[in-house]
């Protein structure tokens, strides 16, 4: 990199292919520091089209962005990669039969999963619907009584109560034996989901949208539920005009609900390329407006305020919205997604929040029970995959845990909380990069040890007889363990920039900001920063370190490392002294001083990582 680019930052000391980023071959998390690697070449393309700095334009070529992408890249819209509706499996017919049943007055039901992604995508038909003049009341299973998606009882029970159609969102592609049950009883299906299929397995609805069925041709598989409902929304608009339906009334515009496409995809982390991106993006823009009451007034519980990002979605605006199917009424988020009234959003965003903090305290306390047991057998060391289990705790905490124990040991981790009275264990599994966990749960489903069990790479669900559990560990630990040694030794921490914290400042966060959204498929910049001292080390409520970062100088950074103090990271941290460390930066707008601070991933001491 330039030393005279203008951001902020220093020149590299090792580039890629040359060797560890200052020389950390292992850092206080166990990981190599790396150069995220870029062509020298394509940089320089992008330094010269689009009048980049040398570091913005090697942020831009290390995201795989070509040389005639890079300003759809910096700028993406909906206009030059919305996709055809058409392009997907089922949804011309998926309009057919929702116009249709608003016409004709057919009792429907929107039926949604009862997590952030769900909540949004049944909000925005909701809203379509209400806009044409109709007003569907939605289902939400309870996570504990009723479990994920449509099942036969369900379905028997809503069209005994009256229902003509149901309409599933974030659900149901793989409900074969609920859809089945559903065309028995006569009850029509239409389908709107997201969810891995089997091969050759499309169960009977009336319609089945979902790119992720094998027979999908759209290659829209990254989209949340929340995005393959707003393509639904298009469809639903297009169907319409086709109909005559707007000779007397407005056509609604859809760019007011992209706000809640945008939440589904950052909150179910999907992949952030393509059309996906372009949603995301725009959809931050409508959100920034603050125009839908409940996401006003969880972010005025939250205290967001200007313009939102990927963060305030998923971090604050997001588990607020999940607490309610984790530990509280499934239906919450939902309702909140969809009300106009601002003092009922007020009420829900209040329930959900405080929801929340009781989320919290029950996750922790699983956690720490987790980790206890973990660490008192020091076979944990050596196990490919974790697998943890004890009675009573809450499925709607289970993959909270889950990612946390991931994100700690660095290995795919399966928790399992077990009804000793059900004698049914609920188990919720997360993974990394390189270790396909959904595949080998669903294999361990068809080898017999499980009773249920399924997901995608990265995440997946189960349920298990209690004593089968450490069969499944062994399952798991024969049929990953390469992938996850290969992963291991992949698992490097990619650095975009090297800087000092005299010259990070709120100009290098904007030039880096232009890369955004971002999330799978678009990581947010990394920055590195060598040989700083840790100044005025605080050990925060929650387990949090927050420290001063200082060079030579004369520069001061503020930094804090999350959930570290009981960890190698946080205890280098607050015992001070010279360290490298790697972190991402984000405004600091505390008493309007529009500011910077890193959140702290890695650090490594320069003593035994090497030195510049």
């Amino acid at each position: 990199m330039s030393a005279k680019c203008g951001c902020g930052v220093r020149p590299d000391p090792v580039v890629a292919g040359e060797g560890p980023f200052l020389g950390v071959g292992r850092s206080l998390t166990g990981r190599t520091w790396a150069a995220r690697p870029a062509e020298a070449d394509l940089v320089r393309r992008h330094q010269s089209a689009l009048g980049l700095s040398e570091p913005l334009a090697r942020a831009l070529a290390s995201r795989g962005v070509g040389p005639d992408e890079g300003e759809i890249y910096l700028n993406p819209t909906l206009k030059a990669q919305f996709p055809n509706p058409s392009s997907f499996r089922d949804m011309d017919r998926a309009a057919e039969v929702l116009v249709d049943a608003l016409v004709k007055e057919r009792a429907m039901v929107v039926f949604a999963d009862y997590d952030v992604d769900g909540a949004a995508s049944a909000a925005q038909l909701v809203r379509w619907m209400r806009a044409m003049g109709r007003e569907v009341p939605v289902y939400i299973p309870d996570r504990v009584t009723e479990g994920y998606g449509p099942s036969p009882a369900i379905f028997r029970s809503l069209k005994e109560k009256g229902a003509d159609l149901v309409v599933t969102l974030d659900c149901g592609a793989a409900a074969v034996d609920a859809l089945a049950a559903a065309q028995e009883i006569g009850l029509d299906v239409v389908v709107i989901d997201h969810h891995l299929m089997r091969p050759g397995e499309v169960p009977p609805a009336l319609a089945l949208v979902n790119p992720n069925r094998p027979d999908d041709n759209s290659g829209q598989g990254m989209l949340a539920a929340a995005g393959v409902a707003f393509v639904l929304l298009a469809a639903l608009n297009r169907e319409a005009r086709q109909q005559g339906l707007f000779k007397d009334r407005p056509e609604p515009d859809l760019r007011q609900w992209l706000d809640l496409a945008a939440l589904g995809a950052v909150c179910d982390v999907t992949a952030l390329t393509g059309f996906n991106r372009a949603l995301t993006a725009q959809g931050l823009k409508v959100m920034s407006r603050w125009a839908n009451p409940g996401l006003k007034a969880l972010a005025d519980i939250g205290k967001v305020s200007g313009n939102a990002t990927t963060f305030h979605a998923g971090f604050i605006l997001g588990p607020r919205i999940n607490a309610g199917g984790r530990i509280g009424r499934s239906d919450l988020g939902a309702r909140l997604l969809a009300t106009d009234d601002p003092a009922e959003a007020a009420l829900l965003a209040a329930q959900l929040d405080e929801l929340n903090g009781q989320r919290k305290a029950v996750e922790q306390a699983v956690l720490d029970e987790a980790v206890a047991i973990l660490e008192a057998d020091r076979s944990y060391e050596s196990a490919p995959v974790l697998v943890v289990s004890a009675p009573g705790w809450p499925p709607g905490v289970i993959g909270i845990v889950a990612g946390r124990l991931r994100e700690r040991y660095r290995r795919p981790a399966v928790v399992i909380g077990v009804d000793t009275a059900a004698g049914v264990g609920k188990g919720s599994g997360r993974s990394q990069p390189g270790v396909n966990l959904g595949a080998a749960v669903q294999a361990a489903f068809e080898a017999g040890l499980l009773l249920s069990g399924g997901g995608h790479a990265m995440a997946a669900g189960l349920s298990i007889r209690p004593d089968r559990i450490a069969d499944l560990a062994d399952f798991l630990a024969a049929r990953l363990g390469e992938d996850q040694a290969r992963a291991a030794e992949a698992d490097a921490l990619e650095v975009d920039a090297l800087i000092t914290p005299r010259g990070t400042d709120r100009a290098l966060l904007d030039a880096f900001a232009r890369l955004a959204p971002f999330g799978p498929g678009n990581p947010e910049p990394v920055f590195a920063a060598a040989s700083v001292r840790i100044e005025r080390p605080i050990p925060m409520r929650g387990g949090h370190v927050r420290v001063t970062l200082s060079d030579s100088a004369g520069g001061r950074l503020k930094a804090v490392a999350w959930r570290s103090e009981d960890t190698p990271l946080g205890q280098a941290l607050l015992a001070g002294g010279v360290l490298h460390v790697a972190g991402r930066l984000r405004a600091d707008d505390w008493q309007g001083r529009a500011s910077v601070e890193l959140e702290i991933e890695d650090a490594a001491d320069p003593r035994q990582a090497g030195t510049l």
